[in-house]
């Protein structure tokens, strides 16, 4: 792919500040998006002129700052309208708790929330707020409803905050958010996969030892379903395969939910044929042989039942082996605790698929239920390090791959 500066000039970039500590990163931004040949128009919020000045944002944009919605000059013109719709591109850098709420909700009541709901732009968000703030409940409510609404997400990384607390909840880097916007403005919303069908899998797979307990993989799915929603952006006719989430199902994504990884297989081959697979699914190794009819009971002895494993069917090697409906892309995933791209490596010529998405899931690096992830796209022609970042940059990034390898390839 092209570099972000190569991507971004002659293109018109409506930046919106709200507040927050990370406001502070802003002038980085918009120095780094002129230096790339952007024209940057900024939207700083009352909360955000806490943190940024607007002869700061106006000095390094070369344009002025916009601030309050009843400008009397500008509102004689429906300034608000005009620039919502004279951008290529919408981002929200720091996008604070309480904007996202405002934007999930459809809310308008300052100059900042009421663009975001005038715009016909693609829009952009760089969330950034304290980690219990992040991890609440309406939180991942009101993201999963952007998500649903087609905006995109870059961030947030984890790490130290100025609040004193560790975790997911900082404003991605500047650099990151140049990566981001230029990636959003060459990955259409529906244009380089029309025409292409994908399946995806997510999620874990459940395998009963009796009514009651079961044997799964770890896994909150949202890689999974990341990746179904961005292929659909690009315009594939995506099936996604998820076992037991929580999560919302994708927008403009044909949803098929199973337990087992003998329901998932099942379900995968009846999607084909496919241009693309994608298993990013955490499908359980081994099943129970027998599974118990009713729940197995403590006989008073201390020793636990027996339990026979038996080997689950692998679905990523089944697809990458299938005779007359092979993929022509077949994508794994390997999530690994130790050596993760030799494992890689040898996982992506044991299964015979044409790439591994290889990430490091050990204790303490948070890539299991959380929101970001650093993976090592492992192919035949070697290995790309991509830097941490959003699961949602990941999907998007990812789906971008998929696309330009189909173009060369004149499937």
């Amino acid at each position: 792919m092209a570099a972000a500066t190569d991507l971004l000039q002659g293109k018109r970039i409506l930046l919106i500040v709200s507040g927050g500590i990370a406001a502070c990163k802003t002038p980085d931004l918009v120095r780094r998006l002129r230096e790339a040949g952007a024209a940057v128009r900024a939207v700083l919020t009352r909360a955000g002129a806490e943190f940024v000045t607007p002869l700061t944002l106006a000095a390094l944009s070369e344009d002025k700052v916009h601030g309050e919605l009843f400008s009397l000059t500008e509102e004689s013109e429906m300034g608000h309208i005009r620039l919502s719709r004279e951008a290529d591109l919408v981002v929200v850098a720091p996008a604070t708790a309480d904007l996202l709420a405002k934007m999930a909700a459809g809310l308008a009541d300052d100059l900042a929330s009421t663009l975001l709901l005038a715009t016909d732009k693609p829009v952009l968000v760089a969330p950034a707020m304290n980690v219990r703030m992040w991890q609440h409940a309406a939180t991942q409510r009101n993201l999963a409803r952007l998500a649903a609404d087609g905006i995109a997400a870059v961030g947030p990384d984890e790490g130290p905050m100025a609040c004193g607390e560790f975790g997911p909840g900082r404003m991605a880097e500047p650099a990151e958010i140049l990566a981001a916007i230029a990636a959003r403005l060459t990955a259409p919303a529906a244009g380089r996969l029309a025409g292409r069908r994908a399946i995806v899998t997510s999620g874990p797979t459940l395998e009963a030892i009796d009514p009651v307990r079961y044997i799964a993989n770890r896994s909150s799915g949202k890689q999974g379903h990341a990746i179904a929603a961005a292929l659909a952006r690009l315009g594939a006719e995506t099936v996604l395969v998820c076992g037991p989430t929580v999560l919302p199902d994708p927008a403009g994504v044909r949803t098929v939910r199973i337990e087992s990884a003998r329901d998932m297989l099942r379900a995968v081959e009846a999607a084909l044929p496919a241009d693309v697979a994608v298993c990013a699914a955490a499908v359980a190794d081994w099943r129970v042989a027998d599974a118990a009819e009713g729940k197995l009971k403590k006989d008073g002895s201390g020793q636990p039942p027996a339990l026979r494993l038996v080997e689950n069917p692998d679905i990523l090697a089944t697809l990458a082996r299938h005779n007359r409906q092979r993929p022509r892309l077949v994508v794994g995933f390997a999530a690994e605790t130790e050596r993760v791209v030799e494992h890689a490596k040898a996982k992506r010529l044991r299964k015979g698929c044409d790439w591994i998405v290889a990430n490091d899931v050990s204790p303490g690096t948070g890539v299991l239920g959380g929101e970001c992830n650093t993976v090592h796209l492992v192919g035949e022609a070697g290995v790309e390090d991509w830097p941490a970042m959003s699961k949602t940059a990941v999907a998007e990034r990812l789906a971008l791959a998929i696309a330009e390898r189909l173009e060369r390839a004149g499937a």
